[in-house]
């Protein structure tokens, strides 16, 4: 069955306009992350978070750069300045999605929404853990949900800005989409969802690489490409991160989550069960995987082993995604 739905028409890839709707969804979704860190701040009357700052004076410090001023001037600049970057951070994030939107990556609302809103996550957090601001692995709880809410508001808040830009364009252009009703996922929709998570928990760019590089256009499957050259050198450095070290654990399973559904998304069937086993694919794959390395490295040398998991990994990947 076919119902005709008004948006921008989803096969003519705009990366260009789809960047500066980005820009636009980011604003929205900048301001409504703001907006929920005040109220929550205000609701509970807890301290502002002195994480920004600590970004700034690691960051400063990595460059060599001082902050300069009085005692009370350097404080006024260091929350000024960490303000500052959580809007480029922002901004940069709903760029990074809409430009990815206008390739061709649409995703369901919901689906859409959270995964924008972990994008802003890991954009914030990864840097502070990196920079040594904050270690996200002594956080409580209390500390994720207060970070994660505010998030999920801007992905929630950016995803549907995107939506309706794309419906207000439709109106003023007059074009429609034909699109197929999501049907119930199919037992094979759901197995190469797992196994295409299972990927990703190995190279986390193949969630979404393995359907780019088998079904997108020629931007994205280089950008697909170039992302998991990039992983495979990084894989191979000394003081690589665990896989499952909270600081970049969320990213494969965001990666597993967000290649499921663009299978869901190609076979035109609903996406809350592919995604759900594309994150638990991930989570497995993860685990999985430093186990599969430590158990190499007994018997080859650690490069190789690496190297045979990234043949698997991308072969699986491949395979799992090619259109039905």
């Amino acid at each position: 069955m076919t119902t005709t739905t008004r948006t921008a028409t989803p096969s003519t890839p705009r990366p260009g306009r789809g960047l500066v709707d980005g820009l636009a969804a980011g604003a929205v979704g900048t301001a409504v992350i703001n907006a929920v860190t005040y109220a929550d701040t205000a609701w509970r009357g807890r301290d502002a978070s002195t994480v920004p700052a600590q970004v700034v004076d690691a960051l400063a410090a990595r460059l060599d750069l001082h902050v300069g001023g009085s005692q009370r001037e350097r404080a006024n600049r260091r929350t000024a300045l960490g303000a500052l970057s959580g809007t480029v951070a922002g901004l940069a994030t709903g760029a990074v999605v809409g430009a990815a939107r206008g390739a061709g990556l649409r995703l369901p609302a919901g689906v859409g929404g959270v995964l924008t809103g972990a994008t802003a996550m890991l954009a914030t957090d990864l840097p502070a853990h990196a920079l040594g601001a904050t270690d996200v692995r002594t956080w409580t709880a209390q500390d994720w949900v207060s970070d994660a809410v505010p998030h999920l508001a801007y992905g929630l808040a950016a995803h549907a800005t995107l939506r309706r830009l794309d419906a207000a364009r439709a109106a003023r252009t007059g074009s429609t989409v034909v699109v197929d009703r999501p049907t119930r996922a199919s037992g094979g929709l759901l197995l190469r969802s797992a196994l295409l998570g299972l990927a990703a928990g190995g190279r986390s760019s193949l969630g979404l690489a393995g359907p780019a590089i088998t079904g997108s256009s020629a931007a994205a499957q280089f950008a697909a490409l170039s992302g998991l050259a990039a992983e495979v050198v990084a894989d191979k450095q000394p003081g690589a991160p665990a896989r499952t070290d909270p600081a970049v654990l969320p990213a494969r399973l965001a990666s597993g989550a967000a290649g499921a559904a663009l299978l869901a998304r190609r076979a035109h069937a609903r996406a809350a069960l592919p995604v759900l086993l594309g994150t638990a694919g991930a989570l497995a794959g993860s685990f999985a995987g430093v186990s599969y390395r430590a158990w190499a490295v007994r018997h080859v040398p650690d490069w190789q082993a690496a190297v045979a998991e990234d043949v698997v990994a991308t072969t699986l990947a491949v395979l799992v995604s090619r259109s039905r």
